[in-house]
């Protein structure tokens, strides 16, 4: 008997407790079981993202320990019984579900609804830093804005917060999808290198004056993608942008004077990739179609890697670590880890 359990539990990173990185321990937990429309898939690669230290810092565990990660690569394993769109050996990348366990685990249960194939030409760690910041971008142009392919010409976006993951994706999907003009912020000359890397037209740097820079550009920006210090940055986000401009934000402002944005008629838009899975939408399919639409541009050649850090195998001193420098606010793109 001892040896049938002992075959359902699997190794997985997490904490039980609220607290600083250190917190994080390895954990003994069971290998789910895939419902009916879950893959179980076997992970290779993982990431860390700004979401798993807020959750780390902030999110009690209810019952038992807590296991975050929300991007994962690897091998499907096993597939619950309404499943037909994949096969037990497919290789695949997705971002999870922030009310289900995290991909910080051996074996993960997932959706196959939000999945997509992982791309040919990159390994399961590199991989690993695509999904959740990919979805996010892609939602924020195409269902925030609601810009169609091919859409934006003559007209310019603002990435604040250009060189993190969200923004590294977003300006190469914005230069490979819209006619958009892409303007990124940057504060350090490392940081300002790498947007341009990503393909941004111009960079100004955040901790100047905005609206100033702007000015000096001659561009008046109709979208604006506010992905970090939303609240720091609101004053001159209402200043520079458009009439009829939209706003899209996915930081925690305590508070935006949304009063401001009334005299330009201005748009605001929540982007939070979860809510899909969350709410089990009708159109959930669409992450998965996003996803796969990503792969096949990775392929391509038409985007690019945004990793910039292997953080070693998942074990807890590295995930650890890797937590910390999330927090540090200094990470340039994606940083993956991979192999137990």
């Amino acid at each position: 008997m001892g040896d049938i359990t002992a075959l359902r539990l699997q190794k997985a990173i997490g904490y039980n407790t609220t607290g600083p990185a250190e917190v994080l321990e390895m954990l003994e937990v069971e290998r789910p079981t895939p419902g009916p429309h879950d893959l179980l898939v076997e992970v290779k690669g993982i990431s860390v993202n700004p979401v798993d230290v807020k959750l780390r810092a902030l999110s009690a565990p209810e019952d038992g320990p807590k296991v975050l990660g929300f991007d994962a690569a690897g091998v499907v394993v096993e597939l619950g019984a309404e499943v037909t769109d994949f096969a037990v050996g497919d290789e695949v990348f997705y971002a999870g579900d922030v009310t289900r366990a995290g991909t910080n685990a051996a074996f993960h249960r997932v959706d196959s609804r939000i999945v997509g194939r992982k791309p040919e030409t990159l390994d399961f760690v590199e991989t690993a830093g695509l999904p959740l910041t990919a979805i996010t971008a892609w939602e924020m142009l195409f269902d925030s804005f609601r810009l169609a392919e091919g859409a934006g010409e003559g007209e310019a976006i603002l990435v604040i917060g250009g060189a993190g993951g969200v923004g590294s994706i977003l300006i190469q999907l914005a230069k490979a999808l819209t006619g958009l003009t892409v303007i990124a912020t940057a504060s350090r000359p490392e940081t300002q290198d790498w947007v341009r890397k990503m393909g941004a037209d111009h960079v100004v740097d955040h901790r100047g004056d905005l609206v100033a820079q702007l000015a000096a550009l001659d561009l008046t920006p109709s979208y604006v993608a506010a992905l970090t210090a939303t609240d720091t940055h609101w004053p001159a986000i209402i200043e520079a942008i458009a009439p009829r401009g939209q706003i899209a934000l996915i930081d925690d402002p305590e508070t935006l004077d949304m009063k401001a944005a009334k005299p330009k008629a201005l748009s605001v838009h929540w982007e939070f990739m979860f809510t899909r899975s969350m709410f089990q939408t009708e159109d959930m399919t669409a992450q998965r179609d996003l996803l796969n639409r990503v792969s096949q541009m990775i392929d391509a050649g038409i985007l690019r890697s945004t990793v910039t850090e292997h953080a070693g195998v998942i074990n807890v001193a590295n995930l650890r670590a890797a937590h910390e420098r999330q927090e540090s606010g200094r990470v340039i793109g994606k940083q993956v880890l991979g192999g137990w």
